[in-house]
């Protein structure tokens, strides 16, 4: 199996996981943020890359929602560790990402809105908690509002921009 551009991306990412993870428990937060703006940046850009250059592959589809789970999981359990974020939100955050994944199945269902918005959203918790800013921990609540609305956005039936069920 050869790897493309786009899954080679995505594997850049990965690697960016326990760097980040190790830079985080040592409180070393800027090379630790540094390494995450890197992580989400190559997000968009391995997706970006797949498309516009037809390297869509099934590896990919696999690998970048696993990766995208992971660069957001191990800092909030790295910052769990150091007791600067409640664990209750980060059981949240995994729960909502296993009861989705279970609920999509096989499907290869792209995200929605919700989706996109909640992961914005979650990036831009981590890393205000990284820049330890001092209302940082409601950024985080805010993910986990998010996190839980996108979760029920999937479960429950679709509806329209007017809220009516569709047909």
């Amino acid at each position: 199996m050869s790897i493309n551009l786009a899954n080679g991306i995505t594997l850049s990412r990965l690697m960016a996981v326990p760097i980040m993870f190790v830079a985080i428990a040592h409180e070393w937060q800027m090379p630790a943020l540094v390494v995450f703006g890197i992580a989400c940046a190559t997000d968009w850009l391995d997706g970006y890359v797949a498309r516009k250059y037809n390297l869509t592959t099934d590896l990919g589809k696999a690998l970048d929602p696993l990766v995208d789970k992971l660069v957001i999981l191990a800092p909030l359990l790295a910052l769990v560790e150091l007791g600067q974020v409640p664990a209750w939100a980060v059981y949240v955050i995994l729960a909502r990402e296993l009861l989705v994944t279970a609920w999509r199945g096989n499907s290869q269902q792209g995200a929605n809105v919700w989706g996109k918005t909640k992961t914005v959203s979650q990036m831009v918790a981590i890393a205000t908690l990284l820049l330890q800013w001092k209302y940082a921990i409601y950024s985080l609540y805010l993910a986990v509002a998010l996190t839980l609305w996108s979760g029920l956005s999937y479960v429950l039936p679709e509806r329209n921009a007017m809220g009516d069920r569709s047909s």
